[in-house]
């Protein structure tokens, strides 16, 4: 399927307004919005947006390789999904570190935590300034 030039579309011709956002890097978003010809495709409007060569790492290489991945409204999409009026198409890069990893890590970082009404003993251990003494 051939991309389309949102720029040579005939007039009067239906057009589809749609949202472009990518997750640039963490907390940082960008977002285009574009008019294309109905039957504009995901790749039609990533293509359209210029992002591919503003955002680091963002190219139609690493979205077919999987660092990337790409949805339209929340939902996981194919890059010839046909758009529709209004669609946001999200864009976000993969994860570094696995979620689970990343809470066990943590959990273990914090210490062990004692079931409920254990307490750690105090035992063998000075309590306070005076102990020092």
């Amino acid at each position: 399927m051939g991309r389309v030039d949102p720029v040579s579309r005939m007039p009067g011709s239906p057009i589809v307004h749609v949202e472009v956002a990518v997750g640039a890097a963490p907390r940082e978003v960008r977002i285009v919005r574009l008019s294309l010809p109905a039957g504009s495709t995901v790749r039609d409007a990533l293509c359209a947006s210029g992002l591919f060569g503003q955002v680091a790492g963002f190219s139609e290489d690493a979205l077919a390789a999987g660092r990337w991945s790409v949805g339209v409204w929340g939902r996981k999409e194919r890059p010839g999904h046909v758009l529709r009026e209004r669609d946001r198409i999200e864009v976000v890069r993969g994860l570094n570190v696995d979620p689970k990893e990343a809470r066990r890590v943590r959990y273990r970082a914090q210490g062990e935590k004692l079931p409920k009404g254990i307490h750690r003993s105090t035992k063998n251990k000075p309590l306070g300034p005076e102990a020092a003494s």
